[in-house]
């Protein structure tokens, strides 16, 4: 798949007003993108200089299909935004939890990923990105319903890569361990900057990679899928 050059790119960042979504922003200014939308519930915690606040709750179709209306000029999207409630399956009172990780990590996305197909179509294809993550292939039990999210997620990624590849828009997944955000701010393990995460993936991009595998923790699961459970 061809890639898409940063510079002059125009790109939407969900989640973008911190952390990992912070980076992005960053990053894409510094590599000359010709306008950064960041999309965040409420659109005053955006406060990286050059970037355009949008409001946008991703579970929300009617923000998410205004957005798309909204933002016509856009080449890249980033779909960045995701929660952790850091909680069980079974051993759980109740499912509120898992629902809430999926209607965001998972139908989030995907409506998202819908909204801008034709928005990338008519700007050339362009290129959709999904923020992933290790445990897309692992379960921890303190997190195993975001596990769940972000395996429906990595799914989700395979499949609209082949149903978009027709027009042209390279699709990119991004997995990771942990990050130093705030979603990580609890573990003590080895953590990857946020602006790694960010040019690892912008690379990608720019040279028509659909995988990012951003740490050693990362590749070692990916390539060790197969071994017994």
């Amino acid at each position: 798949m061809t890639g898409l050059p940063i510079e002059g790119a125009v790109a939407l960042v969900t989640g973008g007003n911190r952390g990992l979504g912070r980076a992005f922003t960053r990053a894409l200014l510094d590599r000359g993108a010709r306008t950064v939308y960041a999309g965040a519930r409420d659109p005053g915690t955006v406060t990286e200089p050059g970037v355009v606040p949008v409001r946008l709750d991703i579970t929300d179709p009617a923000q998410v299909a205004a957005a798309a209306a909204k933002l016509g000029d856009v080449t890249l999207l980033i779909n960045n935004a995701g929660i952790s409630r850091t909680s069980g399956l079974v051993t759980e009172p109740d499912a509120r939890a898992a629902r809430a990780e999926m209607e965001t990590n998972f139908f989030g996305t995907l409506e998202m990923s819908r909204a801008f197909a034709p928005v990338l179509a008519r700007n050339g294809g362009g290129a959709l990105v999904n923020v992933l993550s290790v445990l897309s292939w692992v379960v921890l039990p303190q997190a195993a319903s975001y596990s769940v999210s972000k395996a429906a997620a990595w799914s989700l990624t395979n499949g609209v890569r082949q149903e978009l590849r027709e027009q042209k828009t390279l699709v990119v997944g991004v997995h990771a361990a942990f990050i130093d955000t705030d979603m990580a701010a609890r573990v003590t393990q080895s953590k990857i900057s946020p602006e790694e995460v960010a040019a690892q993936t912008l690379d990608a991009v720019e040279r028509g990679r659909e995988e990012v595998l951003t740490d050693a923790f990362t590749r070692e699961v990916k390539a060790g899928l197969s071994a017994p459970l």
